[in-house]
């Protein structure tokens, strides 16, 4: 099965310039994480609602653009490529969201939940999760 038979077609983005308070109106508005920052329909960076929180709420950054918290040149994967190789990389990348692009255009968005719910690619996706669970940095007591 291809990614472009399982992705989410009509994607919210971002331009670079925008505020993360409007990425965070934008994640609540549609009930997402994240949103792939783009330049017309190039793909650019992604940002998060954990980047938000980190980046900007926790220092304190109130009025800062998507550019200064977003990732740059985010992992992307084409829209033709096999599902199994998108839950590979957000395995191998513990990442849960891959922005899906054509000639780096953004055509849509493919998330572990998308993969999780094909039946005969649960185990797939239960081994993805565990992988993209397991902590980047050595155990750290909870405060």
């Amino acid at each position: 099965m291809q990614i472009q038979d399982k992705m989410t077609k009509n994607v919210v983005s971002i331009e670079p310039q925008e505020t993360i308070g409007k990425a965070a109106q934008l994640m609540r508005e549609y009930n997402i994480g994240s949103l792939p920052v783009c330049e017309g329909q190039n793909v650019v960076g992604i940002i998060t609602d954990r980047d938000i929180a980190l980046r900007c709420v926790a220092e304190g950054k109130n009025n800062v653009s998507v550019k200064d918290v977003m990732t740059s040149e985010p992992i992307t994967i084409e829209s033709e490529k096999n599902i199994h190789e998108a839950a590979n990389l957000m395995s191998s990348r513990q990442i849960r969201r891959l922005p899906v692009v054509e000639n780096n255009n953004l055509v849509g968005m493919i998330s572990l939940g998308d993969i999780a719910v094909e039946p005969n690619l649960t185990n797939k996706a239960g081994a993805a999760l565990k992988d993209i669970s397991t902590p980047s940095v050595p155990e750290q007591p909870y405060i």
